[in-house]
């Protein structure tokens, strides 16, 4: 009992007000960055549109910040749609965000393989194809862990959905064609692959309960991010025993060339500490080195979380010079900035 209480803690005000309130602190805390558009729930890339230039949208339930909000800004998203708690925004919002960003070269819609999200990103292109606007769409579906899941047909869109923002991003901000932009996204896409595990579940605000049930000594291998069950549930191993199975699971469905050279991605899935994530990129990036793999660029840290909920996700993906120069690229926003 006295842990349950201690989970249901959460700094809110009402349930139904944590998405916009967040919203409000994003575009308080980053004036210089985004702007909100309050009564579409849309936040917008400050100067957009730019003229000339591919507009980017994303979007998707929240409870994985700094995804998608964070990422809005020079080099990646021009738009994001935050839908409630870990529910689809509606294809109102993704059609204001489309427009929005529309400067005149064709929008890209980057859309996490969720049905949901699948359902009414299509539908908000085919409306903004009406109004006159080229959109493409991209799907994210990198997860190997499992086939088909709770909200989805086919993969879960998960990690590699950072990577395909920053890439495709890099490539708009280059002044890439529609057609360039969304080939970058897609050979991203195809290039990735994730699994995730998780320690413990998550607690939404408007629940008030653990989606899910787990033994202090257990883990959930290959969940997904709003806790769906991934592959099996087993016993807490050391994080060498736990990174090797992740890794395993990945390089047996993504194939790379041999002496291939990877991003690799350890993300945080909201309540694992960063120290336990360096713990985890040590482990792998010896595993993928014995492996004869080079790791040439990393992320380390929280970009696609699932509340609070302790956990790890592992991402790879195979570079190659276009890839690795687009990831070099500077970018600008909330969560993830560098170069000039």
């Amino acid at each position: 009992m006295s842990v349950a209480t201690q989970t249901l803690k959460k700094f809110v005000n009402a349930p139904e007000d944590v998405v916009k309130e967040s919203l409000a602190g994003l575009a308080a805390a980053h004036p210089d960055l985004v702007r909100v558009d309050f009564d579409n729930q849309v936040v917008l890339r400050k100067d957009a549109p730019v003229a000339g230039k591919v507009g980017l949208v994303s979007g998707g339930g929240s409870g994985h910040e700094p995804l998608h909000g964070g990422f809005v800004g020079r080099g990646m998203l021009d738009a994001a749609c935050p839908g409630e708690i870990f529910t689809s925004p509606v294809p109102d919002q993704m059609l204001a965000a489309t427009k929005a960003v529309d400067g005149g070269a064709g929008v890209l819609h980057i859309v996490k393989n969720y049905t949901g999200d699948v359902m009414n990103f299509q539908l908000a292109a085919e409306l903004a194809d009406d109004d006159g606007v080229a959109v493409e769409s991209v799907l994210t579906n990198d997860d190997v862990a499992v086939e088909d899941s709770l909200w989805t047909a086919g993969r879960r869109g998960v990690g590699v959905t950072v990577i395909v923002e920053k890439l495709a991003g890099a490539k708009a901000e280059a002044g890439g064609s529609l057609e360039e932009v969304a080939t970058v996204a897609r050979r991203v896409n195809e290039r990735g692959r994730s699994l995730g595990v998780a320690l413990t579940s998550c607690v939404t605000p408007s629940a008030g309960a653990p989606t899910f049930e787990i033994g202090a000594d257990e883990m959930e291998f290959g969940v997904g991010i709003h806790g769906e069950p991934g592959r099996r549930r087993e016993k807490l191993k050391p994080a060498s025993e736990i990174v090797a199975e992740m890794t395993e699971a990945i390089l047996a469905d993504l194939s790379p060339a041999a002496g291939a050279t990877l991003l690799a991605f350890v993300n945080g899935l909201g309540g694992t500490p960063l120290i336990e994530l360096y713990v985890v990129y040590n482990e792998l990036a010896k595993q993928l080195a014995e492996r004869g793999l080079t790791v040439a660029r990393n992320l380390v840290g929280n970009y696609i979380t699932s509340l609070e909920m302790a956990g790890v996700s592992i991402t790879l993906v195979e570079l190659d010079d276009e890839l690795t120069t687009l990831w070099d690229a500077p970018v600008h926003t909330p969560a993830l900035r560098w170069g000039a």
